[in-house]
């Protein structure tokens, strides 16, 4: 069995937005490439897509990755639209975790294809908070001791100030990122941005997934989103899906040998998903996986 990478997953994307813009299936410089930008989400920073863009730009892939505040759906999309819009030619959008939430919010016209990492994709009208519902899924490890609360200052709130949360340094890697060494986990845990407490409660607006070609890739040990919550909204927009071993820090801990079939090509363009069925569930785990999943402290 091969390994393709995630940048396999996004050449996927990236053949398919040829086709949109009438490049072709094998784009032949880097000029003709799509732009992958990469969003982070919470208690990360932009080094959390380090290894992911170091192999994206050794294939000659054009990547920037967005400052995402973390303030809240519309503030932290209006800057993230700011970015896209300022690249000419098309984009591939990448939301990690909350970042999802994030490109949801994004209808830039260059957006041709969106890819979710461990991410939320909600709907109009939906708190993120909601897919973290113990009642339909397994309890999140998002709650205290796990979760601390701190008051930051805060530009974007009227009163100059806000409350945000962080993951307990001593239990970063436990449940954020069990699968990444000792060393790495620290530094993931050092570099950890604060999300106001109320970006996870602020409504979603309409979502861009509704009307681009969207993919969706699932780590099964995540401990942060449940699995079942991550392939429950997945399906729902109609995502491409794939599953692999691993934690909710999947970029870091593997982001160029993930044990996945080939992936197929994304849906092919189309201003109407009236057309489209649910999203094509792929579960994949094989001997040639890696992960210890016996590293995972499961919460009773």
């Amino acid at each position: 069995m091969t390994k393709p990478t995630l940048t396999t997953l996004l050449e996927t994307a990236g053949l398919t937005v040829g086709a949109m813009v009438g490049i072709g299936v094998a784009p032949a410089s880097a000029q003709e490439l799509p732009t992958v930008v990469l969003v982070h989400g919470a208690f990360a920073d932009n080094t959390s897509w380090d290894g992911v863009a170091e192999d994206l730009r050794g294939r000659g892939y054009p990547v920037v990755a967005a400052d995402n505040s973390l303030r809240g759906p519309a503030i932290d999309a209006a800057s993230v639209t700011d970015v896209v819009e300022s690249i000419d030619g098309p984009v591939i959008l990448v939301g990690h975790s909350y970042g999802g939430t994030v490109i949801s919010n994004v209808h830039a016209d260059n957006v041709e294809a969106l890819v979710y990492v461990a991410a939320f994709m909600p709907v109009e009208g939906e708190p993120v908070a909601l897919e973290l519902d113990p009642i339909r899924f397994p309890v999140t490890a998002l709650v205290p001791p796990v979760i601390g609360l701190t008051v930051v200052d805060d530009a974007s709130n009227i009163i100059g100030r806000n409350v945000d949360s962080y993951i307990t340094p001593a239990l970063f890697r436990p449940f954020f990122a069990p699968d990444v060494s000792e060393e790495q986990a620290a530094r993931m845990a050092a570099h950890q941005k604060t999300i106001a407490a109320g970006a996870l409660l602020e409504p979603s607006g309409p979502p861009s997934w509704a009307h681009t070609p969207s993919w969706a890739l699932i780590p099964q040990q995540d401990q942060i989103i449940p699995t079942s919550a991550e392939r429950f909204m997945a399906q729902r927009a109609g995502a491409q899906v794939t599953e692999v071993p691993g934690s909710h820090a999947i970029l870091v801990s593997n982001p160029t040998a993930w044990p996945t079939s080939s992936p197929r090509r994304m849906r092919a363009a189309d201003t109407s998903r009236n057309d489209l069925g649910p999203g094509h569930l792929r579960q994949v785990a094989g001997p040639e996986a890696s992960y210890d999943e016996s590293q995972i402290p499961m919460r009773s």
